[in-house]
């Protein structure tokens, strides 16, 4: 028998590429909801149906009452305040959260929902920090919508973080990194790539506080970048300061505006002057041509934290230089700075025949 297709008409039916059955059906107000029962056995999934049909129901009451889906909430928060420096991992925890959500009425959202969805991604191979990243936008919308837009829901979400292991340190040393610059000035359609490696490790910024630099906030006589609250992930200002190598990189870059863009903001820009949003794809070149594995962008700041603290700079400065929230997060660093504790303990020496 031929595997129904997805319809027009309320029930259930079977879209091509997922093993689940998927629901269809319209309230009362005439809004078509659809939806996945995330389940290959056709009695449950109309079972799971019959239950939300009688939700909807329930939820266009006689009072009235406007109904808050899930839907409606994440295409406005998505779109609200701060949106643009949070786009592209709000979006990747979004996509994982519509199929699960997507048409529910937030009024009738429960602490088990979110259980399940916890264990339905567990199940899928999902790591704990992915999962916790995706119930805290579901958290952020929900409150931000009771904050700010006074709707009458609840949060289930709340507190429902999972335990995750030790942060990744992963790290080069100075020969592998001369090594990785040396391939990215080799990438054919990335001009850039060699100069935003070098910011990278000679500032500890985050790969969209680089791209999303402007000249406006590049001061090369007091040899500072100026990063304000929305341009972090902290929400905090912080200025940056540029050692010799990262403001050699910052002049390739002055010297491609004004052959290429010169009326251009941004400092990583294409030849037409729109800026560069990604570069994903010719790091992970330039890595396998350098013979570097197990390494992503955000381990350049990894490598410019490493470095500083072998170096004997104190954990308190470079938290401050990475715009770190709090100190616990730069002490994954400090086995690299064993001297540290070796004098510390010295000190228990003192007196002692």
């Amino acid at each position: 028998m031929d595997r129904p297709r997805r319809t027009d008409h309320d029930g259930l039916y079977q879209r091509p590429g997922s093993p689940f059955w998927w629901a269809t059906w319209t309230d009362r107000t005439g809004h078509r909801t659809r939806r996945s029962t995330r389940t290959t056995n056709r009695r449950d999934a109309e079972a799971i149906l019959a239950g939300w049909r009688l939700e909807a129901h329930r939820a266009t009451d006689a009072q009235g009452l406007p109904v808050r889906t899930f839907d409606a909430l994440m295409l406005a928060y998505l779109k609200g305040p701060s949106a643009d420096k949070r786009a592209d991992r709000d979006r990747y925890s979004a996509k994982h959260l519509y199929p699960a959500f997507t048409g529910r009425n937030l009024a009738t959202l429960a602490p088990s929902d979110v259980r399940r969805y916890i264990d339905d991604r567990r199940a899928a191979g999902a790591q704990p920090g992915t999962i916790n990243r995706e119930i805290g936008l579901l958290s952020s919308a929900l409150n931000y919508a009771r904050r700010e837009w006074d709707w009458a829901i609840p949060n289930p979400a709340a507190g429902r973080q999972l335990r995750e292991p030790e942060g990744r340190v992963r790290w080069l040393s100075k020969e592998d990194a001369t090594r990785l610059i040396q391939s990215a000035e080799a990438e054919p359609k990335a001009g850039h790539l060699a100069d935003f490696i070098r910011l990278a490790l000679h500032t500890g910024c985050r790969r969209d506080e680089l791209l999303r630099l402007e000249w406006s906030r590049v001061n090369l006589d007091s040899r500072l970048l100026l990063l304000e609250a929305q341009h972090t992930k902290a929400a905090r200002r912080r200025s940056v300061p540029l050692n010799a190598t990262a403001c050699r990189a910052l002049a390739s870059r002055i010297a491609f505006r004004l052959a290429h863009c010169p009326g251009s903001p941004w400092v990583f820009a294409h030849e037409d002057g729109s800026r560069i949003a990604a570069c994903r794809r010719s790091f992970m070149s330039a890595c396998r041509r350098a013979e570097i594995t197990d390494f992503r962008i955000h381990d350049l700041r990894h490598t410019c934290a490493a470095w500083l603290v072998s170096g004997g700079v104190p954990l308190t400065e470079v938290r401050d230089l990475l715009g770190h929230s709090t100190i616990g997060m730069t002490e994954r660093y400090a086995h690299l700075a064993p001297e540290r504790v070796r004098a510390a303990v010295a000190i228990l020496d003192v007196g002692d025949d």
